[in-house]
């Protein structure tokens, strides 16, 4: 018994549709892949899901980009605008930089200077030496201001030292002062609980002389 035709339309079920987008995506991806194999075919596949994830599949003896330059010479349709085509221009640019500045680099590193010619290799010894002394100019600046930050840490802790030193001989003179008022105080208390008999009286003249 057959299976029974499934009717095309939107499912609207959200969890139903992703898997369903699942099980299709790979179908497709892997009878790309077949065709690519058995019939020596070069296939370019792009699919976006509804969430915006792309997926992708490419023939491995060609690429995206050649893929769409012979789509456009076969279909005649324009895909790059001028915009798109001097981004193109501007990539390029870039990575033929890229490229120079990697000799470059390597040149620096005396890897694959055997083929300069003398007045390269002139060149990239003033570019030594230039970097060598600018080097040198920024250690001198570092080393200064280290110089710069050690001296006001130093103040800085003298003055930390003075203010500690201030604190203690007025915590000190405080307590000489308190230790003095004290004394004076027991001596004041002990004299007042002396016993009137031991108290120094004051000479009295003898009554019986002036008689």
């Amino acid at each position: 018994m057959g299976r029974g035709k499934i009717e095309i339309k939107r499912i609207e079920n959200t969890s139903s549709r992703q898997v369903t987008y699942s099980k299709r995506r790979n179908g497709i991806m892997k009878k790309v892949k077949e065709i690519t194999v058995l019939c020596d075919a070069h296939v370019s596949l792009v699919i976006f899901a509804s969430s915006g994830k792309m997926h992708e599949y490419c023939s491995p003896s060609t690429t995206l980009i050649k893929m769409l330059e012979r789509y456009h010479k076969a279909s005649g349709k324009k895909l790059w605008d001028a915009k798109h085509e001097n981004l193109s221009n501007e990539i390029d640019r870039i990575k033929k930089e890229n490229e120079n500045m990697q000799i470059e680099l390597r040149h620096l590193k005396g890897e694959d200077i055997t083929s300069l010619q003398y007045k390269e290799l002139m060149a990239i010894e003033d570019a030594l030496e230039i970097g060598l002394s600018n080097i040198r100019n920024k250690q001198m600046e570092f080393f200064k201001m280290m110089k710069r930050n050690e001296q006001i840490l130093e103040e800085e802790n003298q003055e930390l030292m003075n203010v500690l030193h201030q604190q203690e001989m007025a915590a000190m003179d405080a307590n000489v002062r308190e230790c003095h008022g004290g004394y004076h105080q027991r001596v004041r208390d002990y004299q007042t609980q002396m016993p009137f008999a031991f108290r120094v009286q004051p000479i009295q003249p003898n009554l019986q002389e002036r008689l």
